[in-house]
């Protein structure tokens, strides 16, 4: 199994079209490799839709590799269009590359909007030509393309069509791409990006030379962490808000949206002990973390009233 740079080292950009099946051996291969912070294609999933998400996040992976594994800007962009055209070509029905030939049938099956797709490429685009972000609503703006088109296909996936759980799932992933932020603080500054928006390092007298100087001693200064601290909090107010989206839900689903949300619940209460210190060490999720949230979260969902909403419980970063 190639990653997309090793892929393209391999294979370059033209070659004879992949077949449905080794595609989605494929896909499905490239998503067992990738750590995130939450399992993608997991048992929570209906075993009819695993192949679906894995398709859809094999496309995610490569779009997030070809912006981030090039080291080139000019090189990122150029990829990037190149996967832009191959999306184009995969809605006309022209697939070759492993990753639309499997995420073409997904789309015809479940008739997911090809725009969703092209909302991801434009974050990614961003990603290459916006370095800063003034304002909080400027990096809302952002995770408007980065993040909420998943959660979306998600639940089309699932044959939601509720602009209601739209919005709500839009504060769940824009939570989860704000607390992914957070645990990146010095990984985004060395590839020349910052991510916490500039009207919120200010109101803490944290400035971009002092975050320099930060991520160059390997540790936050107590100005950081209380922007750190600041971001995380809006993060969790975002949480509280699309958390609903669990009970409104119901079943399998209902139990997979509560999962995603508290493993970005347990990203903020990981930086809030670390003092809001990202910048010294990352926090991630393991293996032991998912497992006591799938036991928590079952437990919570079985002691819960069916009709009762779930709480946002620890929470305050």
């Amino acid at each position: 199994m190639l990653f997309p740079t090793e892929f393209l080292s391999h294979h370059g950009r033209i070659f004879p079209a992949w077949g449905i099946e080794e595609s989605r051996r494929y896909t499905r291969a490239l998503t067992r490799k990738h750590y995130e912070n939450f399992l993608v294609a997991s048992p929570l999933v209906p075993k009819s839709l695993r192949q679906d998400y894995c398709n859809v996040y094999a496309f995610c992976r490569w779009a997030d590799d070809l912006s981030d594994e090039s080291g080139d800007s000019r090189t990122s962009l150029d990829l990037l269009d190149w996967w832009w055209t191959q999306l184009r070509e995969m809605a006309r029905g022209h697939a070759f590359h492993p990753v639309y030939v499997a995420l073409g049938d997904t789309v015809s099956r479940h008739e997911l909007p090809i725009s969703d797709f092209e909302d991801l490429i434009r974050a990614f685009v961003r990603d290459q030509t916006v370095r800063r972000y003034r304002t909080f609503e400027a990096l809302l703006g952002y995770c408007r393309f980065s993040a909420n088109p998943v959660g979306r296909l998600v639940l089309r996936l699932h044959g939601c069509q509720d602009d209601t759980l739209f919005a709500l799932s839009d504060s769940i992933c824009t939570a989860l791409q704000i607390a992914n932020h957070c645990q990146d603080v010095a990984r985004d500054w060395r590839i020349g990006r910052v991510y916490v928006p500039l009207d919120v390092l200010q109101a803490h007298g944290c400035s971009l030379d002092r975050l320099a100087r930060d991520v160059a001693a390997g540790k936050a200064s107590p100005q950081c962490r209380e922007a750190l601290r600041d971001l995380t909090r809006r993060a969790a107010s975002l949480f509280r808000r699309g958390i609903p989206l669990a009970g409104r839900c119901g079943g399998r689903l209902g139990f997979e949206v509560e999962m995603f949300a508290r493993a970005g619940m347990t990203v903020l209460a990981k930086i809030a002990k670390r003092d809001c210190d990202t910048i010294a060490s990352r926090p991630d999720i393991g293996k032991l973390d998912l497992a006591w949230l799938a036991l928590a979260t079952a437990f919570r969902r079985l002691a819960r009233p069916a009709t009762e909403a779930p709480e946002a419980h620890g929470m305050d970063a």
